[in-house]
């Protein structure tokens, strides 16, 4: 527990050395009446429930709104351990959560932990039965607790203290929600307290307001209350589209033409199977088509609302199981693949589509992207890494195709262009001239990954046929190694199969329950205890390529290949893929560190 409230013992102390120290010719200030704070005051009550402890932040793992799990916590979920030390790691549970459907899910807390009271009282606990001691306080009533989140102080905020005779003793700067929580607790231990206005409050849009009086304050924090989803609630994933829009809907349809029913849930009856074969798409002017072999039904749909918000009418004139007014609860981008997710209480409805053979980008991604801001190459291969040779180089591209490159000399004029690929749907198309290094870049590279963020790209040169690669990203290169040590990241840890595609084709279920251990003397070996797959695998082209050979053991024999492109790499996930010559397919394989 806490033992003293530093701040305020301060104040006090000052108060009686300054009370017992005054004479007659000191100078009496009246405290303004306007901002004075008396204690259990509505203004007094409505600070104190701002400034509490919120602890539904981490509900995914103590399951209680009254209170907090102080960071860093190691809890195992589902099988999977996992070091929690920031908002992050809330996600990264929720994530493993929701690899399935169908399984029963469990999150493990190791002791002893410390958690965090409303009142940032610190308490450690031991064990289940001791945090419920403290959890059943909240637990059935967690989405109507007592603090006010749609609202939050900015600090700092200057308060001063008088004494009876209205002598102004001492002014204190309060930090945080914690120091003012203290702070308006022990209000009755002052005669007059008031509050340095203009303060400022932040409200739940990330808005700012300048408040002028006591009276002003309780008027917004009284509008706030209640003004937003506090998410106090155990529905982890019921905010998963609070960046979503309807223009967003919209554009996703208008791109990705084709879709399929990939779970439909009506009254807890699994109907997905019964629409095997049925293609929607959804067009830009409200209307649905919906084809099943030479069946063609007709009907339209709508979207409206804004974030976690959003209401989407589906109207089919023969296939009845679709048709209500569905919450938009989640658009999931990956490589290979896009899901719309639909809810209506229990019932669920979501829709998968390819979009396109080289997993769903497409020539709008690339150009929004591109002509949207700074641009600076993190990674060049030429059968080395180049990629300091471009390290001073600012890339602006405009939407009329002409582009400028720009160092400390100058600004080198470009063209830039979208066409096919050649390994690729989508090819991009760049000439800087014949100036050194710009000319390097000259090419019709193949598009292998488009988001805000980064543009990977990759070329096979003519007549050896060695691949270079190509990264545009929105921070300058820094140095290092641009394909982030894979070797080493692979061989450090255990991993799992988080997807697999072939296609549209998902084939991720083929490997649950395995484990894969890379060794770093080239080594690999799959296991669910019951199976092993032993193979090889090399890193290739200084890390932009990974080879993988596990011979005939099923089933990771699907994964035998000595090109595959390796699109992203972090400490904890490893994206390749792997599109093969022509017309053909995407290949598209998520590891996972355990």
């Amino acid at each position: 527990m806490k033992a003293i409230k530093p701040i305020l013992f301060v104040v006090f102390s000052i108060l009686l050395t300054m009370t017992s120290c005054r004479t007659e010719d000191d100078l009496s200030i009246d405290p303004p009446i306007e901002d004075t704070i008396e204690a259990n005051s509505t203004i007094a009550n409505l600070m104190s429930r701002t400034a509490s402890n919120d602890g539904s932040n981490d509900n995914i793992i103590d399951g209680a709104s009254c209170l907090s799990v102080q960071l860093p916590v190691t809890v195992t979920v589902n099988g999977i351990e996992l070091i929690i030390n920031d908002d992050d790691g809330y996600e990264d549970i929720e994530h493993i959560i929701d690899l399935f459907d169908d399984d029963i899910d469990s999150v493990i807390i190791s002791y002893p932990v410390t958690i965090i009271l409303v009142d940032f009282t610190t308490v450690v606990v031991n064990s289940d039965s001791e945090l419920a001691t403290y959890t059943s306080t909240c637990l059935g009533n967690n989405e109507n607790d007592d603090d006010i989140e749609c609202i939050d102080f900015q600090y700092p905020i200057t308060v001063s203290f008088f004494d009876e005779n209205n002598d102004l003793i001492s002014t204190v700067d309060i930090n945080n929600d914690n120091e003012m929580y203290d702070f308006i607790d022990d209000l009755d231990q002052y005669t007059a307290v008031t509050i340095s206005f203009p303060i400022t409050v932040v409200l739940a849009d990330g808005t700012t307001q300048i408040v002028n009086n006591i009276q002003e304050l309780a008027t917004v924090i009284e509008a706030a209350d209640d003004s937003c989803d506090e998410d106090d609630d155990n529905d982890f994933d019921d905010d998963d589209c609070d960046s979503c829009s309807v223009s967003d809907l919209e554009t996703l349809f208008a791109d990705c033409m084709e879709w399929t029913v990939d779970k439909l849930e009506r009254s807890d009856n699994d109907l997905e199977d019964n629409y095997v074969g049925y293609v929607f798409e959804f067009n830009n002017d409200g209307t649905l088509t919906v084809t099943q072999g030479a069946n063609i039904f007709n009907g339209s749909w709508q979207a409206s609302g804004t974030g976690n918000n959003i209401d989407v009418v589906i109207n089919v004139t023969g296939l009845n199981d679709f048709n209500d007014t569905w919450n938009l609860h989640e658009i999931e981008q990956e490589p290979g693949e896009v899901k719309v997710d639909l809810r209506l209480g229990d019932d669920r409805l979501r829709f998968e589509s390819d979009c396109s053979s080289n997993g769903g980008i497409n020539d709008t991604d690339l150009v929004n992207a591109l002509t949207n801001g700074d641009w600076y190459v993190t990674y060049y291969f030429d059968d080395t890494d180049e990629t300091a040779d471009f390290a001073d180089y600012v890339f602006n591209f405009a939407t009329n195709n002409t582009a400028t490159a720009t160092d400390t000399s100058g600004a080198t004029n470009g063209t830039w262009s979208t066409s096919s690929g050649d390994d690729t749907e989508l090819g991009l198309n760049l000439n800087f001239g014949s100036g050194i290094p710009l000319d390097e870049l000259a090419d019709d590279w193949d598009v292998l990954e488009v988001t805000n963020d980064i543009i990977r790209l990759k070329d096979i040169s003519g007549g050896d046929g060695s691949e270079d690669f190509l990264t545009f990203e929105r921070t300058p290169f820094e140095g290092g190694n641009g394909s982030d040590d894979l070797t080493n990241i692979l061989s450090d840890g255990l991993w799992f199969v988080f997807s697999y595609f072939e296609d549209a084709d998902d084939q991720t279920s083929n490997y649950t329950g395995y484990q894969l251990d890379f060794n770093s003397a080239g080594t690999v070996v799959a296991s669910n205890g019951s199976n092993t797959n032993n193979g090889t695998w090399m890193v290739l082209s200084n890390g932009n390529q990974l080879a993988i050979d596990f011979g005939t053991d099923l089933p990771f024999e699907e994964f035998n290949d000595d090109d595959w492109d390796v699109i992203s790499v972090s400490d904890n996930e490893v994206i390749i893929q792997d599109v093969s010559g022509g017309n053909g397919g995407t290949d598209t394989l998520t590891l996972q560190k355990l």
